[in-house]
């Protein structure tokens, strides 16, 4: 899907919505040191996120992003 549509950042800030739903916001919220709210809020396109926020939730989700250089 992220090769597909790499600039679709609200796509994937679905993605990771659907994730941490599954896992429970609750769990991410503690894992991440973040609150229940900013991550609803984050996830509904209400907040922005820094870059470094963006990889807390991906970690606490077990999810991994690799770079590749495009050339």
């Amino acid at each position: 899907w992220l090769s597909e549509a790499p600039d679709d950042i609200a796509g994937i800030m679905r993605a990771l919505r659907d994730i941490a739903m599954a896992k429970g916001i609750a769990a991410i919220a503690q894992d991440t040191g973040l609150s229940k709210e900013v991550l609803n809020n984050s996830f509904n396109h209400q907040e922005e996120l820094s870059f470094a926020t963006v990889l807390k939730i991906v970690k606490a989700l077990g999810v991994t992003f690799h770079a590749q250089a495009s050339f």
